[in-house]
């Protein structure tokens, strides 16, 4: 019995495949609404949760202040401030401070770490040296930074820079040694000098490493803020902190903390931006 052949698949004389779908930009590339709800509401429930604690009586005033007391005090510190000054004067101190030491290691940490990350016998040299003090905490040497440089400013700015510098220079150095050796050969086969190698090869393949730890470095520096300002300081978030737990007030204590965390957290927001900016192409599969 003869069978039925199968229908024959009509295929036109010009395929039209139309236009391509545009390619996605990485999820970190991109504004995502979800992920900013997520976020709002992860802050409203702990804010909430911190009102219940307070108004059940759980906690007593005295270890956690109420939210409405934080944010009296927040209005209290902008008008008469606490320690001889207003708030935007101990944040104006904190952040020259934070801000000088940043600069600081960009410039000694970024070309140290390019030095290192080319040559293997800086590298040889100079990684015990780096690798002996960078688990030290900024506590442990605070004391010989006092005792070799005073009381002055330059012994706080010196603390935060120390703090921050090892992960630019580790970094930076890490950077440097993963691009690809590949790009690195062609380019010197089409003529490259070893300056325009280091300069559209290397420093561009290295840069979204160094700005990942220009990140991780000023989160060190925020963590150390309070330490170096133990130092005879008059003004500044940390001695703000430290002066209000000496006499208890706890309001001011745990405002010094939130406005610490928001400064650093939009700093990290600038640092983000920067980097998506001026490395488009990181984090794209090609």
């Amino acid at each position: 019995m003869p069978t039925t052949p199968p229908a024959l698949i009509a295929v036109p004389d010009t395929l039209d495949f139309g236009t391509p779908p545009a390619t996605p930009a990485p999820a970190g590339h991109r504004w995502q609404p979800q992920a900013a709800h997520w976020a709002a509401l992860s802050i409203a429930s702990l804010l909430l949760l911190w009102w219940a604690l307070t108004a059940s009586g759980l906690i007593a005033p005295l270890f956690l202040p109420p939210p409405q007391a934080v944010l009296a005090k927040f209005g209290e510190l902008l008008a008469s401030g606490y320690m001889d000054a207003t708030l935007p004067q101990h944040l104006l101190a904190s952040l020259q401070r934070m801000l000088l030491a940043l600069l600081a290691a960009v410039v000694v940490g970024i070309p140290l770490g390019i030095v290192i990350g080319v040559f293997p016998l800086a590298r040889h040299l100079l990684d015990p040296v780096i690798e002996f003090y960078r688990p030290l905490p900024p506590l442990a040497y605070l004391p010989l930074i006092v005792i070799w440089f005073g009381i002055g400013e330059l012994s706080k700015v010196l603390l935060i820079f120390l703090a921050i510098l090892a992960p630019v220079l580790i970094a930076t150095a890490h950077g440097v040694t993963s691009v690809s050796q590949l790009r690195q050969q062609a380019a010197l086969s089409l003529g490259a000098s070893r300056w325009q190698l280091l300069r559209h090869v290397i420093l561009p393949g290295a840069l979204p490493e160094i700005i990942t730890g220009v990140r991780i470095g000023l989160g060190a520096g925020w963590s150390t803020l309070v330490a170096a300002e133990l130092i005879a300081a008059t003004r500044g978030l940390g001695f703000m902190i430290q002066s209000a737990a000496q006499f208890l007030v706890t309001d001011v204590v745990v405002l010094g903390i939130i406005v610490i965390a928001l400064v650093a957290f939009a700093l990290e927001l600038g640092l983000r931006r920067l980097q998506q900016r001026l490395t488009p192409w990181h984090g794209q599969n090609h």
